[in-house]
């Protein structure tokens, strides 16, 4: 009997799955070793990275920046495809310009160097949280022993939401003078520390920055170098890794509803077999799992049965306790009658905090703490706003009138008394995203939680199963059936594109050294 090769099937045909597969398709002589299949759940690929068109201009409803373009690999595959390169309009600034416009909820612009200064600050207290050193003489250092005498010495449960405001309680200004109408000083750096704590909430995808664990942030590394956007959109990079693959070898549609592994191994059997939600089955050597942090948070509660048997128990502890939040954007069209002659400002607003009676009742709650909102590029009448947390999960459930009319109204409260416009805002279009409520990812990128660290994620990437016993006659399963990866399996990349496809190196190259030391 002619033996058959082995075979790795690849779950998810996001950007670690494709790199995973373009990886072992394209490695010289291992069409002659093995076969490989990737299998998507989905009608497309690309995962979190989803480029479409909206009213004419390109937008990410995904992934949106390259995130430090010195030695960052998709920097790179973005130059050789020419990537930044395009006639058609398309996101790029992603708010991230120069010029903001910080407003409060009743029109007040609040000059540059109030926000500035508050700003620093803040920027201050991430430097160090990050290990990036302390600033005007140990005040991060100061803030953190507080913490630990207040927590009983728990150095290791204290959250960033408990370290920012600590922070803001060593900076406020003494004096309470009133800076606008219903707005003292007080009020004021509280409303614009809180917008910065917002957009923490959106760059960490901490829903609550109560359950982002403060020890954690400092595993995160950054490539250095600017953060830029891709004129041919994000697409344009999952498209050309699978642009090398044969047709078929990608199989749309096939979501995989349990994974069956450590199956007795004879006359030829493969040790895992997947089942998919259509009833059919596919036997497999190797399998990669690339699916979401939130996916595997769903495969391993007691109702769900994705693993069989189930993960050991250093896997699910792991994956309990990480983080994975939800950061959605919203898109809306400016209607053609609300131009006079302006662009729509790139603003950052500002919310009422503490004092209930003056907050605008005019204004949903589930806008309340939205900071950004701005053109997707300059002079186009497409503008995206950003939520996070419940009120992303709020916005996924929200027909389409009712977002156009609470940002209409919320937008027509913050600009009307200002220069910028004189009319009311309307909008007559809108385009959401769903991360949270989709099946297929539950929510949008990985942080290390409170009470989590960067060794859940180190643990993540342990493939399955784990040799733990150097017995000679105990029975040994066939080595690396399940492995995993994507951006919550990488310790200093995590939430990353780059960190997803970093991973699907990895794992590609974990199987090709495999293969190099058996005789397949």
């Amino acid at each position: 009997m002619v033996s058959q090769k082995p075979k790795i099937v690849i779950i998810g045909a996001g950007i670690a799955g494709l790199t995973a597969a373009k990886k072992l398709y394209t490695t010289q002589n291992t069409n002659e070793l093995f076969e490989v299949c990737v299998v998507e759940g989905g009608n497309r690929i690309g995962g979190r990275i989803f480029t479409t068109e909206f009213c004419g201009d390109r937008v990410e409803m995904g992934a949106t920046w390259i995130h430090g373009i010195e030695g960052n690999p998709i920097y790179k595959i973005a130059q050789e495809i020419n990537g930044f390169e395009t006639d058609k309009p398309w996101d790029s600034m992603g708010g991230k310009v120069d010029k903001k416009l910080t407003i409060t909820e009743e029109g007040h612009e609040v000059h540059s160097s109030f926000v500035n200064s508050i700003s620093n600050f803040f920027n201050n207290l991430l430097e160090f949280s990050s290990g990036e050193g302390d600033f005007d003489g140990g005040v991060g250092r100061k803030i953190v022993e507080s913490l630990n005498l207040e927590e009983n010495g728990r150095v290791d449960k204290i959250s960033m939401g408990s370290y920012l405001r600590k922070g803001l309680d060593t900076e406020k200004d003494g004096e309470n003078v009133e800076v606008f109408e219903n707005w003292s000083r007080k009020a004021l750096e509280e409303g614009i520390f809180a917008m910065f704590e917002n957009i923490h909430r959106h760059y960490s995808s901490a829903g609550d920055l109560g359950t982002l664990d403060f020890n954690g942030e400092s595993e995160y590394c950054n490539f250095p170098g600017d953060e830029i956007t891709i004129a041919k959109g994000y697409s344009s990079i999952v498209e050309s890794l699978a642009s090398v693959l044969p047709p078929g070898l990608i199989q749309l549609g096939r979501k995989v509803s349990k994974i069956e592994w450590q199956l007795e191994t004879s006359d030829g059997n493969k040790p895992v077999k997947l089942h998919f939600s259509d009833g059919s089955v596919m036997y497999a050597d190797h399998v990669i799992v690339t699916v979401s942090l939130g996916v595997l948070k769903q495969g391993i509660r007691e109702d769900s049965s994705l693993f069989s048997p189930p993960l050991p128990k250093f896997k699910t502890e792991a994956i309990s306790r990480l983080g994975f939040g939800v950061v959605d954007k919203v898109f809306l069209q400016l209607t053609p009658t609300h131009h006079d002659g302006m662009n729509f400002p790139n603003m950052m607003m500002v919310f009422h905090q503490s004092n209930a009676k003056l907050k605008n009742p005019k204004i949903p709650l589930w806008i309340r703490r939205t900071t950004l909102t701005h053109p997707v590029y300059p002079e186009s009448r497409v503008v995206v706003s950003w939520f996070a947390g419940e009120e992303a999960l709020k916005v996924e459930t929200l027909d389409d009138d009712e977002i156009i009319e609470g940002v209409s109204i919320t937008m027509s409260e913050f600009l009307s008394n200002t220069k910028h416009y004189k009319n009311s805002i309307k909008f007559s279009k809108v385009l959401k995203c769903k991360w949270g409520t989709d099946p297929l990812f539950l929510g949008s990128y990985t942080h290390i939680a409170v009470g989590s660290s960067g060794d859940d994620l180190d643990a993540m990437a342990e493939p399955l199963p784990k040799e733990i016993s150097d017995d000679k006659n105990s029975k040994k399963s066939p080595r690396l059936q399940v492995l995993f990866a994507g951006e919550a399996t990488s310790r200093n990349y995590y939430s990353t594109t780059h960190g997803a496809y970093l991973t699907g190196l990895r794992e590609a190259n974990r199987l090709l050294e495999y293969f190099q030391c058996v005789d397949v």
